[in-house]
């Protein structure tokens, strides 16, 4: 199976709705704004597209439409995670099936299990599929966090989990995972405003929330930094910064 890269501005895509029900010429819609803009690829259904508010079968539905509407153009990344071990399983595999590129899974939040617990949590879902598993560390939202240890040992026993989305706010834990891990581990920034600090010290790229504004911005500036080109980056950083920081929180029109 030949892996496209899952690098660059990927953006975490909105859930449209309409009296209470999807939308789904809108997101068919934003879709096409998104490829249009140059953006790298998408990921439907992460918390930012109401992962936790969407029924199973909105869930589902939102993922096959993404990737009918994409038809191949970029990648697409489910998000398949849960605090439910045998719920995210479910999930990941529809989305194999469904022709998803990856799939993008979250810490599992509330339960605070063990680092084991955390390990086993993720071989589950490692064993699921063959196809690109992206960790998600977010220990704001999920109160753990994802240890280098257990990135390593998920790494060394995997090697469909190469990936982890990094959204705890802080430049050193992206150092000390590009340094325990190298090219082995590819980290995408989970927070607008550090996309610049995170990719100086090597992350890859951003999932991001303002590019379902700015698609077209946010795919330069990960561009300009994987290309090394800070000082073009910083100035595009700087004008976007307020929009990007309100991201963190709260989604707002950007300008």
């Amino acid at each position: 199976m030949k892996l496209r890269p899952l690098t660059g501005a990927i953006t975490a895509l909105i859930t449209p709705f309409h009296n209470n029900a999807v939308a789904f010429d809108d997101l068919r819609k934003l879709v096409e704004f998104q490829i249009k803009s140059g953006i790298h690829g998408l990921v439907p259904v992460g918390t930012t597209g109401e992962s936790p508010t969407l029924s199973h079968e909105e869930h589902i539905a939102v993922v096959r439409a993404v990737i009918q509407y994409a038809k191949g153009r970029v990648p697409v990344i489910a998000g398949t995670g849960s605090n439910s071990t045998e719920e995210a399983v479910q999930l990941t595999k529809f989305s194999h099936d469904a022709g998803a590129d990856a799939m993008l899974v979250v810490a599992p939040y509330y339960n605070k299990p063990s680092q084991e617990g955390l390990f086993r949590h993720f071989s589950a879902l490692a064993e699921s599929t063959d196809k690109p598993i992206i960790l998600y560390s977010i220990p704001g939202r999920c109160g753990i966090e994802i240890g280098v240890p257990v990135i390593e040992r998920l790494r060394a026993k995997y090697p469909n989990v190469r990936y982890i989305k990094e959204a705890g706010g802080s430049v050193d834990r992206v150092d000390q995972i590009k340094h325990a891990l190298g090219k082995d581990m590819t980290v995408l920034s989970g927070d607008d405003s550090l996309t610049l600090p995170f990719m100086a010290v090597g992350a890859e790229g951003i999932i991001s929330v303002a590019s379902n504004f700015i698609p077209k911005e946010v795919a330069q500036l990960a561009e300009l930094s994987l290309a090394g080109d800070f000082a073009k980056a910083l100035k595009l950083h700087r004008k976007f910064y307020p929009c990007s920081r309100a991201c963190s929180s709260s989604p707002i029109p950007c300008p």
